[in-house]
Formats: structure tokens, sequence, C-alpha cells
């Protein structure tokens, strides 16, 4: 939903993303979730990378275009240990800053 207070139109918000060097390139372009949906609204952005043939993905608020089809393979996946685990051991306790 867009919100009333955006001094931006949708179109020249989206213009504007999608004319950055980084989608020229084939790069990859971050927004923030909630400039997305005050400027554009998210059904009208996702509809537009999707035209485009582009990839998106969320993480918290962050929003991370991927400006081609190339697959995307996650490199990475934070390992939870069951509680029965750290009780045995606390040393595997631990705090990771993307996870709260």
């Amino acid at each position: 939903m867009v919100k009333p207070g955006s001094s931006l139109s949708p179109d020249i918000w989206m213009r504007d993303i999608f004319a950055c060097k980084a989608v020229q390139n084939g790069g990859v372009v971050r927004r923030k979730l909630r400039d997305i949906e005050r400027h554009a609204g998210m059904e009208a952005f996702l509809a537009e990378v999707r035209a485009r043939g582009f990839q998106a993905v969320q993480n918290r608020e962050q929003v991370i275009i991927f400006c081609n089809s190339a697959p995307i393979r996650r490199l990475m996946q934070h390992r939870r240990f069951p509680a029965r685990e750290t009780a045995k051991n606390p040393a595997r306790i631990f705090k990771c800053i993307n996870c709260r």
C-alpha cells in the first residue's frame, strides 16, 4: 500500500531504482521494506521485478533484488542447536547477530 506522505510517485520511484548502474550490469540492489511499501507498494514493486525477469528476497526489513535470472544458491544456513545439546555443553550457546 502506498502511503499518502510519499513525495515521489510510484512510477518515478521505481524508474529511478531500475535505472541505476547495478541494474544495467545485472548486479544487486537493496532497499528497505518500509521504503518499498511507502513509495510503490509491495504488490506493484514485485510485479515490476517479475516483469523484468529478476528475483527478490527479504531478510527482516531488507529486500534484495537480483537483477538477473541466474539461480540463487544459499551458501550457509544458520544452525540452531537443540535445547538438550546446549544444556549438555553450555559452550555451544552463542549469540548470532543475525538471529534475534
